[in-house]
């Protein structure tokens, strides 16, 4: 291993792994998934080195062990159960649910898999190794580093100013940060500095929350609804956020509740977001799509469910600099709760362009599972059949359901 160890604690890894974490092993223990790695960006590349030196981390990243202080950390989020903190206990990760080589157009194929207990945790750490491999083995760090400083302090000083109010955020940057140093960097400033009318709460940086005293950040992902929805082979997949939501309340009454919309479509979870789940949870996420016209529609549901949207949450995390989220705040400031999730714009703004890499669930328990995003580009499914079929079945709900 040529690099310092890039993950040093379990902790460090996005707050919703825990969230999803604990439903999964209360009541999904037994589901197996696999997650496979993907690239995006068609000019990059990942050398032999590269790739060897992912996989030295990734073994380092699997010999850590949670430790009391961080269990006792954990343990006092309201809704983290004592059982599970047990288990977290006794878990570790397992490199043998990796399999990693340079088979791919890109140098580097990444996929895991095994029980979603395990394959879920290994989402982020990998992400953050494998950005962090690339810009230290590819550019000029020292120069990265210190355009990444220069940016961030000219940002912070927009918020001083009042060039920009974006209201209350969060940093959300982890899986795709610059590197740990970095996003560290980023939180501490955050959190310390003059914002002007903006309010800095929070990182899904777990490990970064507790160092330094922000709040933790994060309810569910993607491959919550993809799994619970689609990996019990007898449901329609066209009702898989009716069978997350229900798991989730099931889970966690009225606490940890930001529903996340676009997993197979905002207008397909809508028909599900009924009164109960409208009211028992504290509000919607928005992922993908044009945030103005996925915020009216929001507001426009809440008011027909009879629900004041005062009263009711909108986190936008899609894509966002500080210029689209004071435009998203001016637009819904006092006709809901607004806040953000910044990711990339916080945690890997250089003079180099920042890499676009996911890591998505591709099967639960041995059968296909598909995210159909409410723009093109950013669901993902190995299987283009079953791809189709999870679309036939949203469209016939949609145009025939009573």
């Amino acid at each position: 291993m040529k690099l310092q160890p890039i993950i040093t604690s379990l902790l460090e890894t996005d707050m919703y792994k825990f969230s999803m974490g604990q439903a999964i092993y209360h009541q999904f223990s037994d589901y197996k998934t696999t997650w496979t790695f993907r690239c995006r960006n068609t000019d990059v590349y990942f050398t032999a080195d590269m790739v060897e030196e992912i996989r030295e981390q990734i073994k380092a990243y699997c010999d850590l062990r949670f430790n009391e202080e961080e269990l006792e950390y954990l343990n006092k989020i309201k809704w983290i159960k004592g059982s599970y903190i047990d288990f977290l206990r006794l878990w570790k990760p397992r490199f043998a649910d990796f399999t990693i080589t340079t088979d791919a157009e890109c140098g580097l194929s990444i996929e895991t898999g095994g029980t979603w207990l395990n394959t879920s945790m290994y989402e982020i750490p990998t992400l953050a190794i494998v950005n962090e491999v690339y810009f230290r083995m590819r550019h000029d760090y020292d120069s990265l580093i210190k355009s990444f400083e220069k940016k961030l302090d000219e940002k912070i000083g927009w918020l001083a100013d009042g060039t920009y109010n974006i209201g209350v955020f969060s940093e959300f940057g982890l899986r795709r940060r610059l590197s740990a140093q970095a996003q560290e960097m980023a939180v501490k400033k955050l959190a310390t500095a003059n914002l002007g009318d903006s309010v800095f709460v929070g990182t899904s940086n777990v490990y970064l929350a507790k160092e330094c005293d922000v709040k933790p950040v994060g309810t569910m992902a993607h491959e919550w609804i993809m799994c619970v929805g689609q990996g019990n082979h007898k449901h329609n997949p066209a009702y898989s956020n009716w069978y997350a939501l229900d798991a989730w309340v099931k889970e966690y009454g009225v606490l940890n509740g930001t529903a996340l919309t676009d997993a197979i479509t905002t207008d397909c979870f809508l028909r599900d977001f009924q009164l109960t789940y409208g009211t028992l949870f504290s509000g919607v996420r928005h992922d993908s799509g044009d945030p103005i016209a996925w915020g009216e529609k929001m507001i426009d549901h809440y008011l027909e469910l009879g629900l004041d949207p005062k009263t009711k949450t909108l986190l936008f995390s899609d894509s966002l600099d500080f210029a689209k989220a004071s435009e998203i705040f001016e637009h819904f400031n006092g006709r809901a709760k607004v806040a953000f999730g910044i990711g990339t714009y916080i945690a890997n703004d250089t003079d180099v362009e920042p890499l676009n890499i996911v890591m998505k669930t591709t099967a639960c328990n041995g059968m296909d599972v598909a995210k159909i995003s409410d723009i093109q580009g950013k669901g993902m499914c190995k299987n283009p059949a079953y791809e189709e079929y999870l679309s036939r079945c949203i469209r016939w709900r949609m145009n025939y359901e009573k």
